[in-house]
């Protein structure tokens, strides 16, 4: 995860260093990088639509804001 989580350098021009060791310089292509399979949707440089996306998982998504939200992270 050197990229992913920083390589502790003090260097931020290498931050998004990818698994295959190059800097890529932009957050989508970055992230298209780090798909953990082929099942995974690649990313376009537009922005996320999550609800057209992730169809039926609305209710998922609320569930889990409602936590976040909640006392435990107050």
């Amino acid at each position: 995860v050197r990229g992913l989580c920083g390589t502790y350098n003090w260097n931020q021009q290498d931050e998004f260093t990818t698994p295959a060791g190059d800097v890529e310089t932009g957050v989508t292509a970055f992230t298209n990088k780090y798909r953990a399979s082929g099942d995974c949707p690649v990313l376009s440089p537009f922005p996320l639509k999550p609800c057209d996306a992730f169809a039926g998982q609305r209710e998922v998504a609320e569930a889990a804001c409602t936590v976040l939200h909640g006392p435990a992270f107050q």
